[in-house]
């Protein structure tokens, strides 16, 4: 059974607005984001979703935990993260339409924090605020069919990514296959079922425009729980996502200096190029300042010149 939801006139909008957000993005090369701004993201999307289940750690700490040094903080704060970053950093690991691997994530993101990590939850479960229950789940009898009906949508719906992920986010919360995780679940399987299809989504934080209005996040929940449809949460992640990507072009049209551009142009892999090859990823600079930073790069062993005038190459080292 598919899911009920709603194509508004919102949703079409914000679908083509990313699209062609997307299509600049692959223009720019900005699909391969530069080390230093890949580890960025993946800090930022590690302390933003763990950020909105009430981990402590900082973005500073975490980044320490990255490079495997000790931090001071509460035991269960540092293991969510160090959880976190192992999930995080080896993604292509998990297949986006395989029940199979979702519940082998979970049980790499709850490992030493809950018993019973990567399986369904055997007991009723309710979200409770202020002394309200705001969402009565499912029976936990019903969440093995439940769940499959779910990744066999996945897996045989026609629906584009960007509307598929945002239905199988706020799904998941409506089930709440687990007895803890379910947020960061959700978060982690909508940037695989992205990332599939769109590369950039392994590197684009759109969580943290979550975690810094998380009641705008529960509002949609609890919109679209009320109305009995995915329609206003799957407005609410467009939404989100269209903002994060409109915030990586922002980043992009930002000031380069000769290291901003030698660093992300030695990130995309070029085996061998040309100073044309060069011009054509900066198109704003003149012939003079990429003769300045390939002089800059040669020198630095960045990559080595192979050849002379007209008939120059270099090849990365």
């Amino acid at each position: 059974m598919k899911p009920p939801y709603e194509i508004t006139s919102s949703i079409l909008k914000l679908v083509t607005s990313i699209s062609e957000k997307i299509g600049e993005v692959n223009a720019n090369f900005l699909n391969r984001p530069s080390p230093k701004l890949r580890k960025q993201n993946r800090v930022k999307t590690i302390h933003s979703s763990l950020k909105i289940e009430g981990n402590t750690l900082t973005e500073e700490q975490i980044t320490a935990l990255l490079e495997n040094k000790r931090v001071i903080g509460p035991k269960k704060d540092v293991i969510e993260v160090l959880n976190a970053i192992k999930i995080y950093e080896h993604l292509e690991r998990y297949d986006p339409s395989s029940e199979k691997s979702f519940l082998q994530a979970h049980q790499q993101l709850m490992e030493g924090l809950v018993e019973n990590a990567g399986k369904y939850r055997t007991q009723s479960v309710g979200i409770v605020k202020a002394s309200k229950v705001e969402h009565l789940a499912p029976p936990h009898a019903n969440v093995p069919y439940l769940m499959k009906n779910l990744f066999e949508y996945l897996k045989t719906s026609d629906d584009i990514e960007l509307i598929k992920s945002c239905v199988f986010h706020y799904e998941m919360e409506f089930i709440h296959p687990f007895l803890d995780g379910n947020g960061r679940m959700g978060r982690l399987w909508q940037t695989l079922i992205l990332m599939e299809k769109y590369p950039i989504f392994e590197f684009l934080p759109f969580e943290t425009l979550i975690s810094n209005n998380q009641e705008q996040y529960y509002n949609a929940l609890a919109k679209s729980d009320k109305s009995g449809e995915s329609t206003v949460f799957i407005e609410y992640m467009l939404n989100v996502i269209d903002l994060s990507i409109g915030e990586l072009l922002k980043f992009n049209n930002r000031t380069w200096n000769e290291k901003d551009r030698l660093e992300y142009f030695v990130s995309l892999n070029k085996t061998e190029f040309t100073r044309k090859d060069y011009m054509d990823v900066f198109k704003d600079i003149s012939s003079a300042t990429a003769s300045r930073d390939l002089k800059k790069g040669t020198e630095i062993h960045l990559f080595e010149k192979i050849g002379e005038k007209n008939k120059t190459k270099y090849r990365i080292n």
